[in-house]
């Protein structure tokens, strides 16, 4: 039993340190949000472009471009208040796999406008894909 603990923890600790749970979750999101009509071409084409950014050098591109983002944005603040709330912008950051679940966010109290939230999801974005 004890081996089967530790092949699990190795898994474990293999996924965590190449962040391969977050890279999948995060292309998920992606693929649910566009919805392309080839999906396996469509993440293969993305993988792609990740390997020749790494290879390059030249900083990853952004699948989720800002007409994205402020779509995500807008249909989180349907009242039109230009802004969300705290648990919607968690919710959001999850939902994208921004956000791993054992991460806390604290909430300020203030309402998150869409420049914050676009903001964020960048700098998320590239975090994860810097550590590919």
């Amino acid at each position: 039993m004890e081996a089967g603990g530790s092949r699990e923890r190795e898994a474990r600790n293999y996924l965590e340190k190449h962040q391969i749970m977050e890279l999948l979750k995060y292309l998920t999101s992606v693929l649910l949000f566009i919805r392309p009509e080839k999906p396996r071409e469509y993440l293969i084409a993305i993988l792609e472009k990740l390997r020749i950014a790494k290879a390059t050098g030249v900083a990853f591109p952004f699948f989720m471009d800002h007409s994205n983002i402020t779509a995500m944005f807008d249909m989180m603040d349907s009242s039109k208040k230009g802004t969300i709330s705290f648990v919607q912008y968690k919710e959001a950051l999850k939902t994208l796999g921004l956000c791993p679940a054992d991460e806390v966010l604290k909430d300020d109290g203030h309402a998150i406008t869409l420049d914050k939230f676009k903001s964020e999801v960048n700098k998320r974005t590239q975090e994860i894909w810097s550590a590919f």
